[in-house]
């Protein structure tokens, strides 16, 4: 069996990191990533929750990292209601599957619940996802910020009743609006790697993507 060691990341991870991030990422989604960039920028923001900010090790290797920030909620009655929201999670290609992930996520939501976090919501692959206890925000009323439901849009209630009358648009962090310009010039400093089209992982985003429907 694997032994994984969770720590807290330290500025000594941050390239390393941000290489595995990319490695995880490239052509998964799309052709190339952007999500070690959206990393790199993450770490400056406002918004960035550095006690959930942890790495998995295996050997002395770090193969892994998870990411949150704080997002919020504007509710239907004006309220603004304050929630948070991970990603990047990475886990390096060949450390894939060999349950690194679960205990990210597992471990980072009991510290969530521990500092009094009141829910997460990520954009996600509800097949992956439902395995934590995530279900469709719809399940709340929530929808995104241009007034739709998203099947990817997907939710935790770190306490019982922790959503109930949420009910309103979901929003991330503005670190989340990527410049492309930006990246696309960050990502010259690592080695040059091929982008793809056309891959499973890449259908199933796009999939995903087209899972809306009007309130």
């Amino acid at each position: 069996m694997v032994n994984i060691k969770l720590r807290n990341e330290t500025s000594s991870d941050y390239r390393m990191v941000e290489e595995l991030t990319r490695e995880a990422f490239w052509n998964h989604h799309v052709p190339g990533c952007d999500e070690h960039y959206l990393l790199h920028i993450m770490r400056k923001s406002d918004s960035f929750i550095s006690e959930l900010d942890f790495v998995a090790e295996i050997d002395g290797n770090v193969v892994g990292n998870i990411v949150y920030t704080r997002s919020k909620i504007i509710g239907d009655n004006g309220e603004c209601i304050d929630v948070i929201t991970f990603g990047p999670l990475s886990v390096i290609p060949e450390y894939q599957g060999k349950g690194v992930g679960r205990m990210l996520i597992e471990h980072t939501i009991e510290n969530a619940k521990e500092l009094g976090f009141r829910a997460v919501l990520i954009y996600g692959d509800p097949s992956y996802y439902s395995k934590f206890g995530f279900i469709e925000a719809e399940k709340y009323d929530i929808r995104t910020p241009d007034n739709m439901y998203a099947v990817p849009l997907q939710a935790l209630e770190l306490y019982q009743g922790a959503l109930s009358d949420c009910g309103g648009r979901f929003y991330e962090d503005s670190v989340y609006e990527i410049d492309e310009i930006a990246s696309k010039e960050f990502d010259k400093g690592f080695p040059q790697k091929d982008k793809l089209n056309g891959l499973p992982t890449q259908e199933r985003f796009i999939q995903l993507v087209n899972m809306r429907k009007s309130r």
